[in-house]
């Protein structure tokens, strides 16, 4: 017999979506997560943001309301659950493409009977998965039938659509941001697929350690929970157990349960021993460390800002290009995603932990703060000061002022910091790296601006 998108019986088969996720199965072999899947918003566990009363999604779903929407997550998050309660309501067609599998044929086609089912007074919903892999041309067949709402479009995408979307598609849409889900969400997911007749039916048992170890495993991921509590529950039922333990989860994902909470002290000790490793530059402890977060869901975002504050703090001038490494990196990390975000950390982490290490910029900096913050800042030099307007020579400002790229070797000899700061210095560069050719500079521009300095402006 065949199933419904939720792989429940049906006696009589309707038009099966095409070419993604939802496609109609057989119940015996559906997995748990699409067994599972929500068949109100109401059953949709978290992203509690963008279903409150008149939001776009309980519009899309309760008065088949005609929009274009981008829902923009991470994996198992809900964005497929999202269009499939979609589908499930009022009186319109659903159709959905895989932006893997479909080419611009597939959805020209799709468009053409959405037109012809829209004369006879059926609209459509056109679900797009993963439409960041759909080429600007395919991108550019869509628009029309979004202009001029032949179609309610729902696009479902993990990479920022600014980045993998054309412009005026998106501009003509709204792009709602969906959230990683919270353990406590994830909790009420596992709790329901327990007890629900469509998932374990009250069959199996989770203990406490259990729980924990497919919360910390499964990132946020749904999907992922799900997928594990269900392979568990195979492992123990093979053991003639209803018990699913921490070794039978272990078993089930076919890894070590990694000891890491992403809420607790396990968080903080790897990311400090993360950074301390690349601070003494042993690049194998930095990827193990790298590895364990990974591992363990840790937001990859997380770790790339983590990467960034290390190429300033601990690397500075001493290899300047490892910040553009790791800002690179990061922006890399936010269009791709994980697994293959992890080449990508790795990369970034090797360079900081293989780069000459100084924190001459952070000690300058903290330097120039705490004597501003104690009360040292003093009055600008006169000559120093804006001369953009009528009175300001009247006042002194900007006279004498010496215009640097008129001077030899383009350093002006005069005063610039304030008279109570004469003489501080901030910036101490090591003999580190590219810092040791900095020292050099340094010396070289203090005796440009100080030797043959004459005496700045009396006002």
């Amino acid at each position: 017999m065949d199933t419904d998108l939720f792989g429940n019986p049906v006696a009589s088969p309707g038009p099966a979506p095409t070419g993604g996720s939802l496609s109609a199965g057989h119940g015996g072999t559906l997995p748990l997560a699409v067994r599972l899947r929500p068949r109100t918003l109401e059953e949709i566990v978290g992203q509690q943001h963008l279903l409150g009363p008149g939001s776009p999604l309980r519009r899309l779903a309760e008065e088949d309301a005609t929009m274009s929407v981008f829902l923009w997550g991470p994996p198992g998050v809900g964005k497929t659950t999202i269009a499939a309660v979609v589908s499930a309501s009022g009186r319109r067609r659903f159709v959905e493409l895989s932006a893997v599998t479909a080419g611009v044929k597939e959805v020209r086609a799709e468009l053409t009977e959405a037109k012809r089912q829209l004369a006879a007074g059926v609209g459509t919903v056109l679900f797009v998965d993963e439409v960041h892999r759909f080429s600007k041309a395919q991108q550019d067949v869509l628009l029309p039938a979004v202009e001029n709402r032949l179609v309610t479009l729902i696009a479902a995408t993990t990479e920022n659509p600014s980045f993998s979307v054309i412009s005026p598609l998106l501009s003509r849409s709204l792009l709602l941001t969906l959230r990683a889900l919270t353990d406590d969400d994830l909790t009420v997911l596992l709790d329901r697929a327990l007890v629900d007749e469509r998932g374990l039916a009250g069959q199996f048992t989770v203990d406490d350690q259990a729980r924990a170890d497919v919360l910390r495993l499964s990132g946020g991921d749904a999907r992922r929970a799900l997928t594990y509590l269900e392979e568990a529950a195979a492992g123990a039922q093979s053991r003639g157990s209803t018990v699913i333990d921490t070794d039978t989860v272990a078993a089930a994902v076919d890894k070590a349960a990694v000891r890491y909470d992403r809420a607790g002290d396990q968080h903080y000790d790897v990311i400090s021993a993360f950074i301390k490793s690349i601070r003494g530059s042993d690049v194998h402890a930095s990827l193990h460390y790298l590895a364990r977060m990974l591992e363990a869901g840790e937001d990859p975002r997380f770790v790339a800002r983590r990467l960034i504050i290390i190429a300033s703090e601990d690397i500075g001038m001493a290899a300047p290009s490892v910040l553009q490494t790791c800002v690179a990196a990061a922006q890399a990390v936010q269009l791709i995603g994980m697994p293959e975000a992890r080449i990508t950390l790795a990369h970034a982490a090797i360079a900081c932990a293989l780069a000459p290490k100084s924190n001459a910029v952070i000690v300058a900096v903290d330097a120039a703060l705490a004597d501003v913050r104690s009360g040292r800042i003093g009055q600008v030099p006169a000559h120093l000061r804006d001369a953009h307007y009528p009175a300001a020579s009247r006042l002194g400002h900007g006279v004498g002022y010496q215009y640097a790229h008129d001077a030899p070797f383009g350093v002006a000899p005069q005063q610039y910091l304030p008279d109570e700061l004469l003489g501080a210095q901030y910036y101490r560069p090591t003999d580190h790296g590219n810092e040791a050719a900095m020292t050099e500079r340094l010396e070289h521009l203090t005796t440009l601006l100080s030797e043959g300095a004459p005496p700045s402006p009396k006002q």
